[in-house]
C-alpha cells in the first residue's frame, strides 16, 4: 500500500516535471548555441535516477510498516 501511494506521487511528479522540462526547453532553445533542447538520453537518465531515488526513499518506511503486526496497529487506533 505504501509503495502504491508513493508510486502515484512519484509518477505524477515525473509527468509534470517532464512536461515542464519540455516546455521550458522550447523557450530556452534560442539561447542554446550548438546544443539540442531535447536530449532523450539525458531526459531518460534523469527520469530513471529520480525513480530510483524515490523508490529508495520509500524503502525504510515500508520495512518499518511491514514489521508492525496488524492487530497491534488496530489496537492503538
Amino acid at each position: 500500500m505504501l509503495f502504491r501511494e508513493s508510486g502515484k506521487m512519484l509518477l505524477a511528479g515525473l509527468l509534470v516535471g517532464t512536461l515542464l522540462t519540455l516546455s521550458v526547453a522550447m523557450l530556452v532553445s534560442k539561447m542554446l548555441f550548438g546544443l539540442k533542447p531535447y536530449d532523450p538520453v539525458t531526459l531518460m537518465a534523469a527520469i530513471v535516477l529520480l525513480l530510483l531515488v524515490g523508490l529508495l526513499a520509500t524503502l525504510p518506511p515500508a520495512f518499518r510498516a511491514a514489521g508492525i503486526h496488524p492487530t497491534d496497529a488496530l489496537r492503538e487506533e
